[in-house]
């Protein structure tokens, strides 16, 4: 947990931003390539998820814990998103195997950092 006492903010947001990073960059060079994505893309795409349900988790036990987002709203339909994002880019990129499928990938890669930071300024809005 972060000093400013969101659940969603600090290292794990960071390793999500950072893995996200990672597999849109090798994702851009694939497509740049004119690659289909390959295994690499999928493991890096599944581990993603893996953080991103953590994250999910960590937002879990602060509510259960008593805790409210600023706004409940807003964060429960960023949170819903960040966990579809993922899953969804794989389905998308599988059934596009040419180097579009790559794209898919990068594209959902740089959009999920965005994601996870707003995921943290709803829960902050009113203080968490």
């Amino acid at each position: 947990m972060s000093a400013a006492g969101s659940p969603v903010d600090g290292v794990p947001a960071g390793a999500a931003i950072v893995l996200s990073l990672l597999v849109a960059a090798w994702a851009l060079v694939a497509a740049l390539r004119h690659r289909a994505p390959d295994r690499i893309q999928l493991i890096g795409l599944a581990v993603l998820e893996l953080v991103l349900l953590g994250l999910a988790v960590l937002a879990g036990v602060a509510l259960a814990g008593g805790e409210r987002p600023g706004e409940p709203g807003a964060f429960f339909g960023y949170l819903a998103t960040l966990v579809c994002l993922p899953p969804l880019a794989g389905v998308l990129a599988r059934m596009e195997p040419t180097r579009w499928g790559s794209a898919i990938v990068c594209a959902v890669c740089l959009v999920t950092p965005v994601v996870v930071v707003r995921l943290g300024q709803t829960w902050e809005v009113l203080g968490g």
